[in-house]
């Protein structure tokens, strides 16, 4: 296909033309953010990886009744409201992976910020969150 005959196609069909540019501005602008989001999203495989080769510390941000019901196998509970970058306990922890998890990887990008402005180098999401943890199959660790 020729350049002029993709502009007559794009002057024949104005509003596939527009729905496909805007399609592509909103993935460009998706991947985009994606790169300066300052942490990397992690499938439950990469997870599990870096749980075993790297003794990735794992930070389960959901209610303290949630993660009771079940949770990743070795996560620490944090509840969202007391999160502080600064804490001891986690402090300890900055040389290491820390993966944050919580219901569906929306809340832990927020707490995944804060850990890389307290200079945490390597912090993870786990992508969609304890909901993807269960439909890989991974098994979950019942009370505290």
């Amino acid at each position: 296909m020729t350049l002029p005959e993709l502009i007559a196609f794009a002057g024949r069909h104005p509003y596939l033309s527009l729905g496909l540019a805007g399609l592509t501005v909103a993935l460009v602008f998706n991947e985009l953010s994606g790169l300066f989001r300052g942490y990397k999203g992690l499938q439950p495989a990469g997870l599990t990886a870096l749980v075993n080769r790297d003794n990735a510390l794992v930070v389960d941000l959901r209610p303290a009744a949630d993660f009771g019901k079940g949770h990743i196998p070795g996560a620490k509970n944090v509840q969202l409201s007391q999160f502080d970058p600064e804490n001891k306990q986690l402090a300890v922890a900055r040389a290491l992976p820390v993966v944050l998890v919580c219901k569906t990887g929306q809340t832990a990008g927020g707490a995944a910020r804060r850990l890389r402005k307290a200079g945490f180098e390597q912090v993870y999401v786990l992508d969609g969150g304890i909901g993807a943890w269960q439909q890989a199959g991974l098994p979950l660790a019942k009370g505290r």
